[in-house]
C-alpha cells in the first residue's frame, strides 16, 4: 500500500495529514508504516531530532550502485510503530524517481509519502503520479484550486482542509478538481498544539484520527 500526500499550495497542512495518516496505518499493521519525507518536514511534525546524515536525496544520487536495502538503512524511528526514511540535503535526482516507486511498492508495510509542493515535474510529480492513492491535500480556497488545475498531476481523491469562512464547500473542489474529497480535516487548536509541542505520535488528536479513519 502507497499512498502519496501533496499539495500544489504551500501551506496546505500536507506534512501534518500525511503524518497523522502514517501514525494511523502504523497502528493497524502489525509490522509498523514507513513515511518517505520528500519535503524535509516530517521529523518537526512528529517531533524528532532531525539529524539523520542521509536521507532519499542521497539514495538517489548514488544510482544503481546502491545497496539493495540502501533505502531501508536510512530509516529512522518515530515511535508508535512508525518509521521515518528522511529526505536529506541534496537535491532529488530524477534520473532514479521511477526506481524509487518500484522499491516502495515491494514494502509490506503501508507507504505513505510526503512529496510536499508539487509545482511541475520532478521527483515528488512521478511519485505522486504513480502512488496507487495520490491524495491531494489542499484548502477550499480559489487560488490553491487554481494551482492544482494547472499541475501536471491528476490526484485520485483530495484532503479538504477546512477553516472557518471560506466561500467554497467540498461541492465545489470536487467539481473544480473532478474527483472526490475523501476527507474534510477541521483546522482545530488541538491539532496545532499537538504538532508544536511534537507529539502527535503519542497524543494524535482524536479529530484527526476521525476525520483520516477512511482515507487510512
Amino acid at each position: 500500500m502507497v499512498v502519496c500526500c501533496w499539495s500544489a499550495k504551500g501551506g496546505a497542512g500536507t506534512t501534518v495529514v500525511a503524518s497523522a495518516l502514517a501514525l494511523l496505518l502504523a497502528r493497524r499493521s502489525r509490522d509498523g508504516a514507513v513515511i518517505v519525507d520528500l519535503a524535509g518536514d516530517v521529523p518537526a511534525a512528529l517531533g524528532v531530532p532531525d539529524d539523520a546524515p542521509a536521507g532519499v536525496s542521497d539514495w538517489l544520487t548514488i544510482g544503481e550502485h546502491v545497496p539493495a536495502d540502501g533505502l531501508a538503512r536510512l530509516e529512522r524511528p518515530a515511535g508508535g510503530g512508525l518509521a521515518i526514511v528522511p529526505r536529506g540535503r541534496g537535491s532529488l535526482v530524477e534520473a532514479r524517481a521511477h526506481a524509487l516507486v518500484a522499491l516502495l511498492a515491494t514494502d509490506h508495510r503501508p507507504v505513505v509519502i510526503d512529496a510536499g509542493v508539487i509545482d511541475g515535474p520532478g521527483v515528488p510529480a512521478t511519485l505522486a503520479a504513480s502512488a496507487p492513492t495520490s491524495l491531494l491535500v489542499t484548502r477550499p480556497c480559489f487560488l490553491s484550486l487554481r494551482r492544482a488545475l494547472s499541475v501536471p498531476v491528476r490526484p485520485s481523491g483530495v484532503v479538504l482542509v477546512v477553516e472557518d469562512g471560506r466561500a467554497l464547500a467540498a461541492a465545489d473542489v470536487e467539481g473544480a478538481l473532478g474527483v472526490p474529497v475523501c476527507a474534510q480535516v477541521l483546522v482545530t487548536p488541538q491539532v496545532a498544539r499537538a504538532v508544536d509541542a511534537g507529539i502527535l505520535p503519542s497524543r494524535l488528536p482524536r479529530s484527526l484520527e476521525r476525520e483520516l479513519r477512511d482515507v487510512a
